[in-house]
């Protein structure tokens, strides 16, 4: 697809959303969900990025001080009212992430007293780890576009909040360990598993935001020297391995960012780059022998399949960066090289997801309806990823 022709697609894409989801249409209550949203932001700063027409910048803004103003607070059937932090409206205004973010979920939380229903759980709100470091990229990215360091103080104590309110101990032998949801005021897990690459999420989110703040000299953000140390150690040994084609886009993603900090001087870790690409090249190679980008789409979840895509997309750009850089990667990079060269013979499996959800008739299916609005913005995402995937 031609470059001006997927640029506009991105432009009617973005359009639709806003309207759809209260961010244009006054009068109606905003409909806003975290994880969709926090790539919502990053298409439109790569719209501003693309065009200099001020508008997408400013519709990036406009998003971010709604979510915070709709998920940092109660929801509107909640006996609860307020911002989820228990500030008063004014210390909210200026500190919305430090208590997190709800997830947006349709149904309200599941009761202190309600017996667990794991399909139903899918519904519920609450808060995802994984949910928060997206927003903490997407808060990053709106600081790094704007010169405004409010946002990344805002991503700072959101990483505060979320470590230290998803964290918990296990055993003393298993250590600590991030619960996969957590109540809406952080006070009771939800899901007590933990995600397999929620760790490996937050690690790399910490790192992106210590280097942001370099580009605020005279700025004093909160210290997350505990948060990395322990999801160091969180990460230590895991296997990344996965055939979900969403996960596989994850850790794609992850080595794109982290990358970009050990360019940028962060003590970020090579040894966990190169688990993270290898655990990309296995996931990749069991995708494409299993076969299942080739039902059709009634059997096909979009935005997984899309996080691919955009992952995908990353591995061009970081190649470019380990040549540009070597001194970034040490002695790494002979082992990064060889690594990167294996992932680039599955770029066509990218474009070929790409096309397959661009085509009219594969959205008409019941699974892309039902995910409407995260399909839409992650097919934006896949055609424009420059400004998602930067740090």
């Amino acid at each position: 697809m031609k470059r001006d022709t997927s640029m506009d697609a991105v432009k009617e894409i973005m359009l639709t959303f806003a309207k759809s989801t209260g961010l244009l249409e006054s009068g109606s209550a905003p409909k806003r969900y975290l994880w969709t949203d926090a790539f919502a932001v990053c298409n439109y700063l790569e719209l501003y990025r693309q065009t200099k027409d001020g508008s997408w910048r400013e519709l990036a803004v406009r998003l971010v001080e709604q979510v915070h103003h709709v998920l940092g607070r109660h929801r509107a059937d909640s006996a609860k009212k307020g911002w989820i932090s228990g500030l008063s409206e004014a210390e909210g205004e200026r500190h919305p992430t430090c208590a997190g973010l709800r997830i947006g979920k349709r149904l309200q939380e599941r009761r202190p007293d309600e017996f667990p229903d794991e399909r139903l759980e899918w519904d519920r709100d609450g808060q995802y780890y994984h949910y928060l470091a997206k927003w903490m990229h997407a808060l990053s990215c709106v600081g790094r576009v704007t010169g405004d360091p409010r946002y990344l103080q805002w991503a700072f104590e959101l990483a505060k909040a979320a470590h230290a309110g998803f964290t918990h101990t296990s055993t003393a032998e298993e250590g600590k360990f991030l619960y996969w949801k957590m109540s809406i005021d952080l006070s009771r897990p939800q899901a007590t598993a933990m995600g397999q690459h929620d760790p490996l999420d937050g690690l790399v989110a910490c790192w992106e935001l210590q280097a942001a703040a370099k580009r605020f000299p005279g700025v004093d953000f909160p210290d997350l020297g505990t948060e990395v140390t322990e999801l160091t150690e969180m990460c230590r040994g895991r296997d990344w391995g996965t055939d979900d084609t969403l996960g596989i886009g994850g850790m794609l993603c992850a080595a794109a960012w982290l990358s970009q900090v050990m360019v940028e001087g962060e003590a970020a870790s090579a040894g966990l780059l190169r688990e993270v690409l290898d655990a990309s090249t296995f996931g990749l190679e069991t995708v494409l022998t299993g076969g299942q980008l080739e039902l059709s789409g009634r059997f096909r979840l979009a935005f997984r399949e899309l996080g691919l895509a955009i992952g995908l997309k990353a591995v061009e750009p970081l190649a470019a960066l380990v040549e540009k850089n070597p001194a970034g990667f040490g002695d790494n990079v002979p082992a990064l090289r060889e690594r990167l060269h294996s992932l680039q013979r599955y770029l066509p499996l990218g474009e070929k997801i790409v096309s397959f959800w661009m085509d009219p008739v594969n959205q008409e299916t019941g699974t892309w309806h039902e995910h409407g609005e995260i399909n839409m913005v992650m097919l934006a995402t896949s055609l424009a990823p420059e400004e998602f995937l930067r740090v």
